[in-house]
């Protein structure tokens, strides 16, 4: 008889719902607020790189294989109006990527993450970094060819 249980138990065992390994794992490694911006991350896509006002970062960890490109659009007063993100990597870089606040150790305080993963946060803040350089840089190349343009 095929799908039978014995009845007899020495503990009671209550099962509401299995889970699914990926759900274990998010609950058994992750604080609740990594499962929240894995799972419904925040500003993902992407802007137009082409732009003047668009400065993108690219960065990755070696390490653990991590990779994350992130766009800020800047509008004409130096303020950053929008930001994009893609990120390949476990929960914490994702999540690190979603809530990109400016410095790393904000980043790793807000999602309670353990010293094992401090590294997605510092990628977060070094991809913000790089976005910020890539736009300067293209100011900069814009200032140049309007002097040349007016020589």
């Amino acid at each position: 008889m095929a799908g039978l249980v014995a009845k007899k138990c020495i503990t009671p065992l209550v099962v509401i719902r299995r889970l699914t390994y990926p759900e274990y794992a998010a609950q058994a490694a992750y604080h609740k607020k990594v499962v929240d911006h894995y799972e419904n991350p925040r500003n993902v896509g992407s802007l137009d790189k082409t732009s003047k006002n668009v400065g993108t970062g690219l960065v990755g960890a070696p390490a653990c294989g991590d990779v994350m490109k992130l766009q800020i659009e800047v509008d004409d007063q130096g303020k950053i109006v929008d930001a994009r993100f893609k990120t390949f990597g476990c929960g914490s870089a994702i999540a690190s990527s979603s809530l990109l606040l400016i410095i790393n150790t904000d980043i790793a305080k807000e999602l309670c993450l353990p010293p094992v993963k401090l590294h997605c946060s510092m990628l977060a803040e070094d991809a913000i970094k790089a976005a910020l350089q890539d736009y300067r840089v293209k100011q900069q190349d814009i200032e140049i060819e309007a002097v040349k343009a007016s020589n």
